[in-house]
């Protein structure tokens, strides 16, 4: 019997990202949670949407999300 020791996910991360059904990672846009005010009308409906997570920044995502 083997002692593997599992990865526990990152719960912040898990949070925060959330994975397709194809595998690629999404996350959020930053700069919605207050002084909206100021920024404009095109920048904050942008920032609502998901965008994919691209570049060497994915590996890491994954696998503080245990994938």
């Amino acid at each position: 019997m083997s002692n593997k020791v599992k990865m526990k996910t990152h719960r912040a991360s898990a949070k925060r990202f959330k994975i397709t059904g194809s595998g690629k990672i999404m996350r959020n846009h930053s700069g919605t949670g207050h002084n909206t005010g100021k920024k404009s009308e095109s920048n904050r409906r942008e920032a609502r949407n998901w965008t994919v997570v691209e570049g060497g920044y994915e590996k890491k995502v994954k696998k503080s999300l245990g994938i």
